[in-house]
């Protein structure tokens, strides 16, 4: 074998490796921690909804764990396997133009990989999350979920692939250069889109109703200056048992939405605190940082993709007999997640980092005992473990621990409490 095959290989058997020992760590903290609520929430959480969340953790736990050996296998599969050769031998049968050819490559590999990971996703839906109260999705609906998302990938997916191939084809050599602007309008365009054109495919958004909700709400976001289009309530309930809120779009498509699930669950005060919480993100610029993030790493992977597809190892490295653009691109998008599994502490400590920035952000626009409340109930309703892995978690989790995070909130007001009680 080639030395990048073996390369790839050791990659793979070491982020495996990673992986399944992280999973095992966190099974045995979440099991040992089972049977005793932390103390500092002794009074907020039941035993029992101590012990759902754990059951709950261990299952997703197990699934991850056949997850992850699945998506390995896969990996091979298309890979060493000859399962990406196979299918481009197959469309170059057709003797159709290059083009078509590799976005027929392109999105005929994604349809493969989405029927293949069906059942994880059904078995997640309707066992797991059935299981522990969450799935309020018929089959039916899962059904038209999967088939409408699928049209949607397609049909982006397949413009996006036909500007990429014909930019490697047609651009010369800095044609990474070009493909990477492509790449940054569309990424923005579905930014934009998303809230007034794609979310409402799958959801029913319902302006949010007058009411002193809707008041404290207004109130709020004049306070922070933030503008939207609207406040929305979205009927999350008609899949999961879940809450949440979010903000989404820039410029004037900006929209505020509430799960119907989250307004059942919390109070006025709490939904104002989460909101806060959501519009710190804003006032903090955390989309934008966020945004140009992703926009330097694309740029420095097409930059490197633009390097490979060259080099002719890198094709009969990963079991390609036949170099093409389209082969170059999936190979690289098969890849890449390989060698890129140890950085994932950076960035979930990045993101971490903007949450507690946007939780003190929300304790100085409306207090933290009500974001603490607000918290506490959705960690609870929501079934997410108090004690997790230090180690899995700094890998897995984009949101710090409920201990450490509510510690954190708690930090932030002790000196608003202190300047209230001195003279």
């Amino acid at each position: 074998m080639q030395t990048f095959t073996w390369l790839f290989l050791a990659a793979l058997c070491a982020g495996a490796l990673l992986q399944f020992w992280l999973l095992r760590r966190q099974y045995r903290t979440v099991a040992l921690h089972r049977d005793q609520v932390p103390e500092a929430f002794a009074q907020q959480v039941t035993a029992a909804e101590h012990q759902k969340a754990a059951d709950y953790s261990l299952a997703k736990v197990r699934l991850a764990g056949w997850e992850l050996a699945i998506g390995l296998a896969l990996v091979l599969a298309w890979t060493l396997g000859g399962g990406l050769d196979a299918l481009q031998n197959w469309w170059l049968r057709g003797a159709y133009p290059a083009i078509p050819t590799g976005v027929g490559l392109v999105l005929s590999f994604f349809v493969v990989s989405s029927l293949l990971n069906l059942p994880l996703s059904v078995w997640h839906t309707f066992v797991t999350e059935a299981r522990f109260g969450f799935n309020r999705a018929t089959p039916m609906r899962f059904l038209l979920d999967q088939v409408l998302g699928l049209l949607l990938g397609l049909g982006l997916g397949g413009l996006l692939a036909w500007a990429f191939l014909w930019l490697m084809d047609q651009a010369g050599a800095a044609w990474w250069l070009a493909a990477w602007a492509v790449w940054v309008l569309f990424t923005l365009t579905i930014a934009w889109a998303y809230p007034v054109l794609i979310a409402p495919i799958f959801n029913r958004f319902t302006p949010l109703a007058e009411g002193e909700l809707r008041h404290r709400v207004q109130e709020l976001l004049e306070r922070c200056g933030f503008c939207s289009r609207g406040i929305f309530v979205m009927d999350g309930s008609r899949r999961s048992g879940h809450g949440n809120a979010y903000f989404s779009g820039f410029g004037r498509s900006k929209r505020i939405v509430f799960f119907d699930t989250l307004i059942d669950l919390l109070s006025i005060d709490e939904l104002e605190a989460v909101l806060a919480h959501e519009l710190g993100h804003f006032r903090l610029r955390h989309v934008g940082k966020r945004l140009l993030g992703m926009a330097a790493l694309s740029l420095a992977g097409l930059a490197l993709l633009g390097w490979l597809m060259q080099q002719s190892w890198f094709y009969s490295g990963l079991g390609v007999t036949q170099p093409s653009d389209a082969a170059a691109l999936l190979l690289f998008l098969i890849a890449a997640p390989i060698f890129s599994v140890f950085l994932e502490p950076i960035a979930t400590h990045l993101s971490r980092r903007h949450e507690y920035q946007a939780d003190a952000y929300a304790v100085a626009q409306t207090g933290g005992q009500s974001l603490i409340r607000a918290l506490v109930k959705l960690y609870t309703d929501n079934a997410n473990t108090l004690t997790p892995d230090p180690l899995y978690s700094a890998f897995h989790d984009s949101h710090p621990p409920a201990p450490l995070r509510i510690a954190y909130i708690s930090s932030k007001m002790a000196p608003t409490a202190e300047s209230e009680t001195s003279p």
